[in-house]
């Protein structure tokens, strides 16, 4: 299948959003690298919240804005890293840490913001853009199918 093919789901709801995340997160094993493309408000924390849930976190997801990152615990041993770049211009240590990451079999990435770590990023990453369409309503798309 051509990697540049798009697919495009509609959200009606920020928990619609979530549960895309949580439908995605049913086909994870584990070292897969996912980055959230969106303006500021779009989404992504919301998407987190479903994917985190899916993978059997009962954690409060919220946004690593100002911490850089979140690590959450999940079942069959698995974590979820959730990074946000929005405030760097260089990744700096941040970005060791991102690395080793996307590196671990254990371990599901999200990343916000990732132009600082592009060069650090898997080839085989889920990209996935939301796009506000409404107050409530988003567009996702993305490389691989959402649902």
């Amino acid at each position: 299948m051509n990697s540049d093919m798009k697919y495009s789901i509609d959200s009606t709801s920020p928990e619609a959003t979530s549960e895309l995340g949580l439908v995605l997160a049913a086909k994870l094993q584990g070292n897969e690298t996912i980055v959230l493309v969106g303006d500021l408000g779009a989404g992504k924390t919301q998407f987190v919240r479903g994917l985190a849930g899916g993978l059997g976190s009962d954690e409060v997801v919220q946004s690593p804005t100002f911490t850089l990152s979140r690590e959450y615990a999940c079942s069959n041993d698995l974590q979820l890293h959730h990074y946000d770049f929005y405030r760097l211009g260089e990744a700096g240590i941040a970005g060791q840490e991102f690395a080793e990451s996307v590196e671990d079999n254990q371990v599901v990435t999200v990343v916000e913001w990732a132009d600082v770590v592009e060069d650090t990023l898997p080839q085989n990453v889920i990209r996935i853009n939301i796009f506000a369409t409404g107050e409530q309503t988003r567009t996702l798309e993305s490389n691989k199918e959402l649902a």
